[in-house]
């Protein structure tokens, strides 16, 4: 083995190592690519499935209907957010208020998006009501979490048990309820239109590794080739 060749060993068996781990990691986000595809698959189909009873334990992001009787009385507004309406830019939040159920716990519904100097639409339906919507599981406040308003009834953490109690209401159901519907024609409130997605950006991650790998191999190449004929 001549000298310039046993210069390599060490690169080369370095450069196998690094192509290896690029190759698993661009493989890796490929399995992430189908897997992901099918839940969002899945999604798609639930969406279009018609809405299920609300079970006694439903799983998060189900599709399920609940009646009952909502209190406007015991609105409350969830999050910041600024929204183009008809008169211009308005800043608002989501629309919590508590559905009253028969033997059964009250469940806080998300009514949708809506300005915040209005808590409750003078329309809703009096009496008793069908809300479909998906299951949101319960929030927990973080370290940078702003800070709840419970007696102006403004909360930044969608805790059902937090917001429940300062509704005056002890014991509701762990989870809220997001409504799912068109938009009103006054524009609010704004319910979801979808059952939530997540993100599907595993084929951007793969090409990124593969890519990468690609460029060792150039890289190395050039390396041999500047070693073995100087």
């Amino acid at each position: 083995m001549t000298p310039a060749a046993r210069r390599l060993l060490v690169p080369a068996a370095s450069t196998l190592a690094m192509l290896l781990i690029l190759l698993g990691l661009g493989s890796w986000q490929v399995h992430r690519l189908h897997w992901k595809a099918g839940i969002l698959a899945r999604i798609a189909a639930a969406e279009q499935a018609p809405a299920v009873k609300l079970p006694p334990l439903p799983s998060p992001f189900q599709k399920v209907a609940a009646s009952g009787t909502l209190r406007p009385d015991l609105a409350a507004l969830y999050g910041a957010e600024v929204r183009d309406t008809p008169t211009g830019e308005a800043l608002g939040g989501q629309l919590i208020m508590p559905l009253m159920r028969q033997d059964a716990l009250p469940v806080l519904i998300d009514l949708g998006w809506v300005p915040g100097e209005r808590r409750a639409p003078p329309d809703l339906p009096k009496g008793e009501t069908t809300i479909d919507g998906y299951v949101r599981p319960a929030e927990h406040p973080g370290w940078f979490s702003a800070e709840d308003d419970p007696s102006a009834r403004l909360f930044y953490t969608l805790d059902p048990q937090a917001i429940g109690a300062a509704l005056g209401l002890p014991v509701v159901e762990p989870f809220t309820l997001v409504a799912l519907g068109p938009t009103p024609a006054r524009g609010w409130p704004d319910p979801a239109h979808t059952l939530p997605r997540p993100p599907n950006n595993h084929l951007q991650y793969a090409l990124t590794w593969y890519g990468l790998a690609v460029v060792l191999l150039v890289v190395f190449g050039s390396y041999v080739r500047k070693t073995l004929h100087p």
